[in-house]
């Protein structure tokens, strides 16, 4: 089944060395103007996921994020973030890359043409049946992440995908793929630009919302983010000043002897 690699086609725009430096810019905030909207149009698909996620985080179960390059380090931020912003810990949101960690920093040559790497990084981690793994590929070709999810998908473990070229390979290997067609990029073939913004905007929503339904939210606040500065002591301080009411160096003291504003508004009102 063939389809249309739209992360290759022409950019709308042309001469660009031509361009003055404020229609370059204008030019490039044209384009990204049309991400939000094709990220709207995959919510449905977003809350399969989601809600598959919750069931199975629930159970104990993890979220695997593979990808290649620019996809694979998208994956890798967002993983990374979550220990600090909801309290968790490292090993439930989990981030792969091709190369391996060496790749983050430095392209590694022909790794994303390892197509059995990315199982045997999976393996690594000892997945399961409670697991979830998500392809991230704007291309939706790339090797490693083909065969990371056909082995998935093989040993009877959840797969999503997220591409920005509609029926590309992961899309139709996936369970829950994710095709996100935000057009031509402004640099044509540069799926760092608006395929990666849209990834990342993808990946916020994926994590966030999975937080959210699994308890790590309380109204609308970050109540099990780790204290590891003096910013986000203070922060937490001020939403145990709001949650019970009470002065600053109380809420401090609260959340000094507790650990979490989660835990301390529940010691405040008990």
């Amino acid at each position: 089944m063939d389809y249309k690699k739209i992360t290759e086609t022409p950019s709308n725009h042309d001469n660009l060395e031509l361009m003055d430096t404020t229609t370059i810019l204008q030019k490039m905030n044209e384009e990204d103007k049309k991400i939000a909207d094709a990220v709207e149009k995959t919510i449905p698909q977003v809350t399969k996921l989601v809600d598959a996620l919750t069931e199975r985080f629930n159970k104990g179960g993890r979220l695997f994020y593979i990808g290649a390059g620019t996809s694979g380090r998208l994956g890798i931020l967002d993983a990374s973030e979550i220990p600090p912003t909801f309290g968790m810990p490292h090993e439930r949101v989990v981030g792969l890359i091709a190369g391996g960690d060496t790749a983050i920093r430095k392209a590694v040559e022909n790794a994303e043409d390892a197509t059995k790497q990315a199982w045997l990084d999976l393996k690594a981690h000892n997945i399961n049946s409670n697991d979830v793994v998500v392809g991230i590929a704007a291309s939706g070709s790339t090797p490693y992440v083909i065969g990371g999810l056909e082995e998935t998908k093989k040993n009877g473990i959840l797969t999503a995908a997220i591409t920005n070229n509609p029926g590309a390979p992961i899309a139709r290997i996936a369970d829950i793929p994710i095709e996100i067609n935000v057009g031509p990029e402004f640099l044509t073939g540069s799926t760092r630009m608006k395929s990666g913004t849209s990834q990342k905007l993808v990946l916020n929503m994926i994590s966030t919302a999975l937080m959210i339904k699994i308890g790590r939210v309380k109204g609308n606040k970050m109540v099990n983010m780790q204290l590891s500065n003096d910013k986000l002591v203070d922060r937490g301080t001020r939403y145990i000043m709001e949650g019970l009411n009470i002065e600053y160096t109380a809420a401090e003291a609260l959340l000094k002897e507790h650990g979490s504003v989660k835990l301390a508004i529940d010691a405040g009102r008990g």
